[in-house]
């Protein structure tokens, strides 16, 4: 085989030294770390697509509002557990404007991110029915919230959706909720990694099943408005992001500042529950948390656990975006939107090599172009493609830590691939395309 950009003993030297036993099911940080130490060694630059993280400057108004909530000396000062006024009022208005759902200040939490507002959430939802000791994940999905439970010693189950769109999502969903031990339902919308994103009907089968059973449904928004087939970016007025919180009062959100805002950096997110979950009283959380009211022991008793609080000059940073989104002065998806045209980009350039898209599909209709895609090529399982094209300079992650079947496929980001990088991309793929006629 011809024009390889990276030496094959470069790269089977460096992953011999790494200690990864299959690239296949490494994490992501673990991939990450193998890719840098390639480039180290091999002097040759990677086309970066194994990382979710942001590729664009950081919201310049959180930047601002930051900055001067440092000079003015809260740096030194602990923030209150259940965070500042202004950021859990802004969030409310934020989830009214942009979600068309009611929901008071005081259910609004900020977290290090939504990682932690995710490990929270799962800590408490998990000890609120001793009978029921089991997340259901629709997968694909977001694997470290697997490893999540892991860590925690706390159980799962999972199924790919793919399969079980539309009206056979309800039956999918009753075969695992009838055995009476899930206590969540928890998935991503747009979905990380297939970027499948649910139909209202879907978001109702949930919302539904979740009523009939009596469990919670946690909603990862962190690609949040970034369906870009619908323009959500107008406070107050429809289209409004989709959420499971229309078909339910049993809800959580996760929403991030790290993609729609590209503010990762700061580590803050929201973890926002209906005014009625936060209320409602669970006697089996006393032992844990010394109170039944779930909203209190997520907050007194979980967060301060994990960190005593969030970082208190980002809530500043993340207050005074959410304040420009709902005033209508900052358009978010104005920023985001290069991630779509990426997407399309890119796409075809796989394509036209001989790739093939392994989740091509929302129901009957073309997947959105967004934030990730997922490929696959003839003849090669995920590992060997996976290994393959890091002797291209190209990284990417494996769908099977996702939780998705489809184990010969890989997960794409688009977010840290600069334009000005696509045509060395595109005749990367030329070259591998060229090794690997049939």
């Amino acid at each position: 085989m011809k024009n390889k950009p990276i030496p094959e003993e470069i790269v089977n030297r460096v992953w011999s030294e790494s200690g990864i036993k299959s690239i296949e099911t490494a994490s992501i940080r673990e991939v990450k770390k193998l890719i840098n130490d390639i480039e180290k060694a091999s002097g040759k630059k990677f086309v970066r697509m194994e990382m979710g993280i942001p590729g664009l400057p950081a919201c310049q108004i959180g930047v601002d509002a930051q900055i001067n909530a440092l000079n003015n000396g809260v740096a030194a000062l602990y923030p209150d557990i259940e965070g500042i006024p202004e950021l859990k009022q802004e969030t409310s208005k934020f989830v009214k404007n942009f979600l068309d759902l009611n929901v008071s200040p005081a259910s609004c939490i900020p977290t290090v991110g939504s990682m932690m507002g995710g490990m929270a959430g799962f800590m408490t939802f998990v000890r609120a029915n001793k009978e029921r000791d089991t997340t259901l994940f629709i997968d694909p999905g977001f694997p470290v919230q697997k490893q999540q439970h892991r860590v925690l010693g706390l159980k799962y189950e999972t199924f790919d959706v793919y399969n079980y769109r539309q009206d056979k999502l309800k039956d999918k969903l009753e075969s695992y909720l009838s055995k009476g031990n899930i206590h969540t339902i928890m998935y991503s919308n747009p979905n990380n990694p297939s970027w499948i994103c649910f139909t209202e009907k879907e978001l109702q089968i949930i919302g539904e099943m979740a009523n009939k059973y009596g469990v919670f449904v946690f909603e990862d928004l962190a690609y949040f408005g970034m369906d870009f087939r619908n323009d959500i970016s107008q406070p107050g007025r429809p289209p409004f992001q989709p959420t499971v919180g229309k078909y339910t009062d049993n809800f959580a959100l996760l929403i991030s500042s790290s993609k729609a805002f590209s503010y990762a950096g700061e580590r803050i997110g929201m973890l926002i529950l209906s005014d009625k979950l936060f209320n409602d009283q669970y006697p089996d959380l006393v032992p844990y948390f010394n109170t039944p009211l779930l909203g209190k022991a997520i907050i007194f008793g979980a967060v301060y656990a994990i960190s005593s609080g969030t970082s208190h000059s980002a809530q500043y940073a993340l207050a005074a975006i959410l304040k420009a989104c709902n005033d209508g002065t900052y358009n978010f998806l104005d920023e985001v939107s290069i991630y779509g045209k990426k997407a399309q980009m890119m796409k075809k350039m796989f394509l036209d090599s001989g790739f093939q898209l392994v989740y091509d599909k929302d129901d009957d209709k073309d997947l959105a172009d967004g934030f990730y895609f997922t490929i696959s090529y003839p003849g090669l399982s995920g590992e060997e493609l996976l290994k393959e094209l890091l002797y291209y300079g190209i990284s990417a992650i494996s769908l099977t830590i996702t939780g998705s079947e489809h184990t010969e496929g890989l997960r794409a980001c688009v977010s840290l691939v600069p334009m000005e990088q696509l045509p060395e991309l595109e005749e990367r793929l030329k070259s591998f395309r060229e090794n690997h006629k049939d």
